[in-house]
């Protein structure tokens, strides 16, 4: 079967009633649901559709709150556009059930006396010469997801490898050169890695994402030949919850989103 891409899945988007309705390929799967970058760059694709004057996305939140395991339908209402900002709520149903919703603030570009980035990390290699995330042996990514991504190891452990430190760095871009540089490309990636946590575990077990928040810190998401310097890091886990924080670099050393989620771990 041929893989689905995430451009097709937006552009072959029906209309159920007023809100449009997504497939789900299972080449975007992530166990019983959908892979949660998949569904927030529907989430936001969705917020942004038919309303081509939006300004820049600013900031995101993202709960996944039951499996997205067949085509939802994604509504979306504004909750309010003043001057500077618009915030949309967004609301993922499936069989009239909520799956997963989104509220995305969206802004215009202000003069600021403030000109702060965390700077990223250096890297000995660039994309090109990074060995990849996988061993070499693995004719097929473990997840079905993956087979979307280019993904390279800089720094870090592989989960389950009983590490002392719960952090990775790496190089990704989506297969697809049609994402490069997308809001929605940028969504779905910088969902890529495993749980900061994965690394310091010896064996795997159920998990999921609760929630997610993204602050955009540019007004686009280009980079060079579609590939991002990405980390995700540890920062307190017990009781089956885990905390990480996220961190998205283009190809210049320029911070393009700042994030965190909630996960929650099963063994």
């Amino acid at each position: 079967m041929t893989d689905v891409t995430l451009a097709e899945v937006l552009a072959t988007a029906e209309q159920d009633g007023t809100a449009p309705r997504y497939q789900v390929p299972e080449n975007w799967a992530q166990g019983r649901t959908a892979f949660g970058g998949f569904t927030g760059a529907l989430l936001v694709n969705a917020a942004r559709r038919d309303r081509p004057e939006l300004p820049a996305l600013r900031s995101a939140l993202i709960n996944f709150t039951a499996p997205v395991s067949q085509a939802p339908t994604i509504h979306s209402e504004v909750l309010r556009e003043g001057r500077n900002i618009t915030t949309i709520a967004t609301r993922a149903e499936i069989d009239g059930k909520v799956a997963a919703t989104g509220t995305f603030s969206f802004g215009h570009a202000q003069e600021s006396q403030l000109n702060v980035g965390h700077t990223a990390p250096a890297a000995p290699q660039g994309p090109d010469d990074t060995p990849s995330y996988f061993p070499p042996a693995l004719k097929r990514p473990p997840v079905r997801f993956f087979v979307n991504f280019e993904v390279k190891l800089i720094e870090g452990s592989l989960p389950f490898s009983g590490s002392d430190r719960g952090y990775v760095r790496i190089w990704a871009r989506h297969r697809d050169p049609a994402m490069w540089g997308t809001l929605e490309g940028l969504i779905a990636i910088g969902d890529v890695l495993p749980p900061a946590a994965f690394p310091m575990m010896t064996r795997p077990g159920p998990n999921s994402s609760m929630n997610w928040i993204i602050n955009l810190l540019s007004d686009h998401a280009n980079t060079r030949d579609g590939w991002y310097m990405m980390e995700t890091q540890l920062t307190a886990g017990n009781g089956g919850y885990s905390s990480q924080v996220m961190r998205v670099w283009n190809t210049d050393g320029d911070m393009v989103a700042d994030g965190m989620q909630s996960v929650i771990i099963f063994a």
